[in-house]
């Protein structure tokens, strides 16, 4: 199958065979794909590495067959996005949580647009947190793991902003002590919902819970970029 001009992002790129490279792109309309790029890696290669790098829309031309793509041409789709330090990472982060939580040629669009929107804004360092905060509930409500933001899960009745809540895998959020372990404020909750930023202890307490509902989508897993913030924030 022939795909032409096709929105996409370059999540990942590693070496394949002597001349060219095996991507990962996150695509509008077909999802994450396992595109080769045949000799780019050559010194006066026709497409040049420099234009699959991350955070470039781009415009992909495909042949798709099997489990791989094949890259036919590349075209800028807009300005190219600089990210560095820790928007930098934030970025890398986003790619990485797209890879371990979506699988290939299972189409996401809205994931692709809330991809789009998160990149530009990780250049305001003072709401990183944030925006990554709005790019993992929007990517889990994306690839069927939404978040339950707004009522208790056992009851059904709206939360409560200053109540607390406990929340439970695959069932949602449920009353509990406010000392009560991993208790989250309903205040904080609702505010993800809304799409308002919470304050930072708030904010603190979204990061552990949207961690912990990401680990249990893994399996008990972990992400290599969790590690790597750990690491640059201990540096400080």
């Amino acid at each position: 199958m022939l795909i032409d001009q096709q929105p996409a992002y370059v999540l990942h790129a590693r070496p394949y065979r002597e001349t060219s490279l095996l991507l990962e792109c996150l695509t509008r309309e077909h999802g994450r794909l396992g595109v080769v790029a045949r000799g780019v890696r050559r010194e006066r290669a026709r497409l040049q590495r420099a234009q699959l790098e991350p955070f470039q829309p781009l415009a992909l031309d495909l042949a798709l067959r099997g489990e791989l793509a094949t890259l036919r041409g590349a075209e800028a789709a807009g300005a190219p996005l600089r990210l560095a330090g820790d928007a930098g990472l934030a970025g890398l982060y986003l790619n990485e949580l797209v890879v371990r939580l979506t699988g290939r040629q299972d189409p996401h669009p809205t994931l692709f647009d809330a991809y789009a929107r998160t990149l530009p804004r990780l250049v305001e360092a003072a709401t990183l947190g944030w925006q990554l905060r709005r790019f993992e509930r929007d990517l889990l409500e994306a690839i069927g793991y939404g978040l339950q933001l707004e009522v208790e899960a056992d009851s059904g009745k709206p939360l409560v902003p200053d109540g607390w809540y406990r929340y439970q895998m695959e069932y949602g959020p449920v009353a509990c002590a406010a000392g009560a372990p991993q208790a989250i404020r309903g205040s904080d909750l609702l505010a993800l919902a809304a799409d308002r930023p919470p304050d930072a202890t708030g904010l603190a307490a979204l990061r552990r819970l949207v961690r912990e509902v990401i680990r249990f989508h893994l399996g008990g897993g972990e992400l290599h970029a969790w590690r790597v913030l750990a690491a640059a924030m201990s540096r400080r």
